[in-house]
Formats: C-alpha cells, sequence, structure tokens
C-alpha cells in the first residue's frame, strides 16, 4: 500500500491549496494537492473539517470497487464529511460564509420520475461522492449543492455532523422496515451501520433489540449502547443460531436488519424472522447469494433493500441536535488527513476495536 504526498513543501506553504487523498488504483492511496474548487452558482465551496471513513471506502481501497460500481481513474475518497461555508454561489440563499454544515453526498437530477415521486436516491443520474466517476471529499476543499447542506445547530460538533450520513442510512433501513413502537427488532452485525441502526430502532420505539456478529469486543459496544440482548455467533449452523435468538428474545423477531452482507447472515435474516415478519438488507456483499426464500414466501416474510438514503438527512440531524441518539461513542479513532493511510489501515483492520475511524482535515 502506497502513501505518496507530492509537492509537500509546497502545500505547507500555500494556504489556499487543496490537500486530497486520492486513490489511484487498489493499494494506491496519495495525498496530492489539487486545485481549489470554484463554486457554481447554486454551490456552496465548503472548507472541509471532519470526514468518517466508511466500508465502502475501504472498499474501493483493498478492491478498486464496490458492487458494480469500479473505479476507472483516480478518486478523491470520502463521503461521510462535515465543513463550514467558504464561499456562496451567486444563487445561494440558504446559506452563508461561515455556516457550519452537514454535507448529504447524492446529488439527484431532481427532474427524473424518481426525483418527482420524491425517491431520489433511485435516480439514473445521482452525483454521489466517493463513487465513480464522482470524487469524495476527503480533502480540505469541496464544492456542493447548496441544498443538500444541511445547517448544525451550534451545540452540533462538526464530527456529529459528518455522522448524520451513516445516521441517516439507519433512518431509511428503519422506516423501510417500519420500526415503530413496541417492534422486536434483530440486527445482523455490530459494525458502525449495525451499531447506528441499533441506535435508531430504539429511538423510534423497539421495545426488544438483539444485535449479533462474530466479535465479542463489538457486541460489549452494542451493550454499552442500548442493545437489549447479544449473541455471538460461534457457528455457522443456522438452526442453532435460530434456537439462540428465540431464547434471549423469548420468542422470534419481527423485524430483522442485516447490515453485515454476508451470505450466511442472509440465510440466517430469512430464518430467524418471525411469519409475516420484514427483513431490510443493507450490507452489500456478493453479487448473488444463495437463499431460503420458498421459506420467506411460505411464511410470508417480506425481503426489502435500501439504496444508500432519501429524505432522511432532517430526521437524522434532528434525532443527534435533540439528545434522542448520541453518535458520539461510535469514534473510536481520530487522524489527521495526512495521516489517511494509517486511518484507513485502521478501519480495514480493526485495530484497536476501531469502530468509526475519523479524519480532521483541518
Amino acid at each position: 500500500m502506497v502513501l505518496q504526498c507530492t509537492h509537500r513543501q509546497h502545500c505547507i506553504k500555500m494556504a489556499k491549496n487543496n490537500l486530497s487523498a486520492v486513490l489511484y488504483s487498489k493499494n494506491d492511496l496519495r495525498l496530492e494537492d489539487r486545485p481549489v474548487p470554484e463554486p457554481g452558482p447554486n454551490e456552496v465551496l465548503l472548507r472541509i473539517s471532519q470526514v468518517g471513513i466508511c466500508g465502502s471506502d475501504v472498499s474501493y481501497m483493498i478492491k478498486g470497487a464496490i458492487g458494480h460500481f469500479i473505479m476507472k481513474e483516480p478518486m478523491v475518497l470520502g463521503h461521510e464529511a462535515a465543513g463550514v461555508v467558504s464561499k456562496c454561489g451567486k444563487n445561494v440563499t440558504n446559506l452563508k460564509p461561515g455556516d457550519r454544515v452537514a454535507i448529504e453526498p447524492g446529488v439527484p437530477c431532481r427532474v427524473c420520475d424518481f426525483c418527482k415521486e420524491g425517491r431520489y436516491n433511485l435516480c439514473a443520474d445521482i452525483a454521489f461522492c466517493s463513487t465513480p466517476p464522482y470524487h469524495g471529499n476527503l480533502c480540505q476543499y469541496y464544492k456542493h449543492a447548496a441544498d443538500f447542506c444541511f445547517k448544525l445547530p451550534d451545540h452540533v460538533s462538526l464530527e456529529e455532523g459528518a455522522l448524520v450520513e451513516p445516521l441517516s442510512v439507519a433512518v431509511h433501513a428503519c422506516q423501510r422496515a417500519g420500526v415503530t413502537l413496541g417492534s422486536d427488532v434483530l440486527i445482523c452485525g455490530a459494525g458502525p451501520i449495525g451499531l447506528v441502526n441499533l441506535l435508531t430502532a430504539k429511538a423510534m420505539g423497539a421495545s426488544k433489540v438483539c444485535v449479533i456478529d462474530i466479535v465479542e469486543n463489538r457486541l460489549h459496544i452494542a451493550k454499552e449502547m442500548g442493545a437489549d440482548y447479544t449473541v455471538l455467533v460461534k457457528t455457522g449452523d443456522a438452526s442453532v443460531l435460530v434456537q439462540q435468538i428465540m431464547e434471549v428474545m423469548g420468542h422470534l423477531p419481527n423485524i430483522t436488519i442485516e447490515c453485515s452482507g454476508a451470505e450466511s447472515s442472509i440465510r440466517l435474516s430469512v430464518l430467524a424472522t418471525k411469519s409475516g415478519g420484514v427483513i431490510v438488507l443493507v450490507g452489500l456483499g456478493p453479487a448473488e447469494v444463495k437463499i431460503p426464500v420458498i421459506n420467506a414466501a411460505s411464511r410470508e416474510v417480506d425481503i426489502r433493500g435500501i439504496f444508500r438514503i432519501v429524505n432522511c438527512y432532517p430526521t437524522a440531524l434532528n434525532m443527534i441536535a435533540s439528545g434522542k441518539i448520541n453518535v458520539k461513542p461510535l469514534i473510536t479513532h481520530r487522524y489527521k488527513l495526512e495521516e489517511s493511510l494509517k486511518a484507513f489501515e485502521t478501519a480495514r483492520t480493526g485495530a484497536g476495536g476501531a469502530i468509526k475511524v475519523m479524519i480532521s482535515c483541518e
């Protein structure tokens, strides 16, 4: 794995340079100076403050792709970000220089049928940060559509602002699942997305939430963050795991949120969900998986997917601002932009019990 920084002395002297973390190919991450972008009429120029590392960023780093999104040329990484408005385009009225904002990473076309129906996450022409061919925001300066930047209340930190993105994924997942007062929820996977789904499900009224994972340390964190039950996965025998889940919860959950993407976990989700229940697939794994779909069909278990986020940023930000959800414990490691290689290695390996790795671009 290579980390390079071109013209480093020059970028230290020139405050207006745009130091960026650019992935050239698999395991080839470089720090280099790029031009400071000029915002368009409806855009703002942002001085990026905090960027969280997502599993998709790690996938691009080690595989050069995630799902059918394949990197074909150098790309700036990062899409979980918050920053400060530095300059406004001539048509921008909702923001001003100095405003602290959370950045919703996907900007749709706004005119297709999906956009007009309010499902802009399905827009075929959406420009999503750090998804080929679009650059991300792991850099010092980044321009973005003003209407997809959300002003942070004074008491919400920029680190919390960066975590609005993964929290929005959980809001979307729990809404698709129909989590409400009294729901019994199983969450497969206690990584960052599994944990924000735990927080969101509890905030939306779930009475019982069970989290399962193969890593015991992550289950300890899940318990500290409000999980009612945890199950350490020690076997590949789904029938044994179903029985364990039933024993700790008292019955099978009516909602399962699968966050790992592993075929075995998706299969378990089907078998462990109560008849008439709902499964939401959040984790991205192999393009094709073998699951007991007849079992699901004969028991009327609905299998639903989610893709990114849609209309969730205001809700997620309000949940943080109101104190309903505390995302701060998710951050286990902090690095500077110049330490991006070390940050990605920590995120990739999970060293030191890493959950969410945050990079400061200040």
